[in-house]
């Protein structure tokens, strides 16, 4: 509790202290963007290359074309920050029981209509009071709380990419590991940067069907294939999610398709999580997901042989990591809380099975 309020206190201290800063700040501008005729600009981070002329903003609200050259409007300023359980990012298998200082600014370079953090995600950075944290700021926070690592999360962290680059670089310099938890659109160049810096990430695929991502995003299915892919290939550690929505992408054929695609493509020992969705933001007139379907999509992946499934905001026994060998249970979860780890040295306890992840 104590932390909790310290925290509260640091970033008002910090909002007080460096509030009158933005008033005369440079704005910090952007990367991956060409300069095109009569001062338009196109921006190349992710798969939407919005077009800009002089002073229009992109698709995630965030990034602008200023005289000819694009700039990143939330660079230094986190919308939201707080000290969770890696637990809740979710990665499972990426030193668990750890704490993890997350931060997020405003802005998305998707339109989910499913959205849980839609208030935020969706806003501009004129809407909204944000915070003053440079880098060095966000690396001191973190240390004075205790945490291992630093979260990227909450909205797409994408879309501030520059202060996100910047954060991972010089936490990897003091020690500190980096999470990078994101819908995984975004193109390959950046990605490629990106994952030098980066230890870890979350990487939603949100459905597995182009008419699923038409028709509740405003994105494609195949960007985000080719994020996983190209994750793989650069040696990025990551965890899967997919948000399992009634009448929406819970058709168990969809389901058994993905898991056949992410076996044949990325391998059989990327932890996937589905996880339970509840109606919100523009898509309110679905119920939550039934937990049968959610067992089903749970049993789906087990016959096609990925070796750690979850259950995500469902309390029950889909939380515990099990051996895929023996079967024993080897990390024990009741919520975002752990229990035992029989885990010593990257394996099983009980059998010896190498078990997939970053453990102490």
């Amino acid at each position: 509790m104590k932390k909790k309020f310290l925290i509260i206190f640091l970033i008002i201290l910090s909002a007080f202290l460096f509030a009158g800063k933005g008033l005369f700040e440079v704005l910090h501008e952007a990367q991956f963007y060409e300069q095109l005729k009569n001062k338009y600009v196109r921006c190349d981070l992710c798969p939407n290359c919005c077009v800009l002329k002089d002073k229009e903003i992109g698709i995630c609200g965030v990034r602008q074309n200023n005289g000819g050259k694009l700039y990143t409007l939330v660079y230094n300023k986190p919308i939201s920050i707080h000290v969770d359980p890696i637990e809740k990012k979710p990665l499972y298998h990426f030193y668990p029981g750890s704490q993890i200082l997350s931060l997020a600014t405003v802005g998305c370079n998707l339109r989910c209509n499913f959205c849980q953090n839609w208030t935020i995600s969706q806003s501009r950075p004129n809407e909204v009071q944000a915070y003053n944290a440079t880098p060095e700021q966000i690396i001191e926070m973190a240390k004075e709380y205790g945490c291992e690592s630093i979260a990227f999360t909450y909205t797409e962290p994408t879309i501030f990419y520059e202060y996100m680059y910047d954060i991972a670089k010089l936490a990897k310099e003091n020690g500190l590991k980096t999470v990078w938890v994101t819908c995984g659109y975004i193109n390959e160049e950046p990605l490629r940067k990106l994952a030098k810096v980066i230890d870890a990430a979350n990487i939603d695929l949100k459905g597995f069907s182009e008419e699923f991502y038409s028709t509740y995003t405003t994105g494609y299915l195949q960007p985000v294939l080719n994020t996983l892919k190209i994750a793989k290939e650069e040696g990025m550690f990551f965890e899967i999610t997919n948000l399992v929505i009634p009448d929406a992408n819970d058709d168990p054929v969809e389901i058994r398709a993905m898991c056949k695609w992410i076996k044949e493509n990325l391998g059989d020992e990327y932890p996937l999580h589905f996880s339970r969705f509840f109606p919100n933001y523009k898509l309110t007139n679905r119920p939550p997901t039934p937990i049968k379907t959610l067992e089903m999509a749970y049993d789906i992946a087990k016959e096609e042989g990925i070796k750690y499934v979850y259950i995500g905001n469902v309390a029950g026994s889909a939380e515990d990591t099990l051996c895929p060998n023996c079967g024993k249970m080897i990390i024990d979860r009741s919520g975002y809380m752990i229990g035992d780890i029989h885990i010593k040295d990257g394996k099983c306890e009980y059998c010896g099975e190498e078990i997939f992840g970053k453990f102490e």
